[in-house]
């Protein structure tokens, strides 16, 4: 395994316009994969527009690797049902604190991330400096299914004695 660059604190906010899969409503939750990792949130009942408000956190050996996202419903006596999945990269946020950004004011747009037939972003993506960190906010619309979406909220927290960027 390559040496540790940093953590990515992943922060899943919200789902909204989920896909039904009981006869009302879902019992939704995230399951985030990256490489050999899984992380889990917990599970929202009777939900369509579920707040996790949850941190997850990935360590991060490899930026180039994508990071997959899976939402399901949870069942108590068949398999959970598939509520679609999306992914996502972080190369962007790397090339950001490559820059290196210190003197800049809390809240500045670095860049943003624009939706592209390569990415799940449902709208412009932001990365931000923030309190002496480089956020990123995201939408991602779910594929493999008929409606949904997941927002995220990314910040990077740098590991003493791991490799630079």
């Amino acid at each position: 395994m390559d040496s540790l660059l940093g953590l990515l604190r992943i922060k899943v906010v919200r789902g909204f316009k989920l896909a039904k899969r009981d006869a009302r409503s879902s019992d939704p939750y995230v399951i985030v994969r990256m490489d050999k990792q899984k992380l889990k949130t917990r599970v929202v009942k009777k939900n369509l527009n579920p707040e996790w408000n949850e941190e997850l956190t990935l360590t991060i050996a490899d930026p180039n690797q994508p990071i997959k996202l899976q939402v399901y419903d949870r069942d108590t006596f068949t398999p959970d049902d598939k509520m679609g999945d999306a992914e996502f990269d972080i190369k962007e946020l790397v090339r950001v604190l490559k820059m290196q950004l210190e003197n800049v004011p809390s809240g500045t747009l670095i860049t943003k991330v624009v939706p592209n037939r390569d990415n799940c972003l449902s709208e412009a993506s932001s990365i931000l400096w923030e309190n002496g960190k480089v956020t990123q906010d995201m939408v991602l619309r779910l594929r493999n299914v008929e409606c949904g979406e997941v927002e995220l909220h990314l910040h990077w927290i740098n590991v003493p004695g791991s490799r630079s960027l």
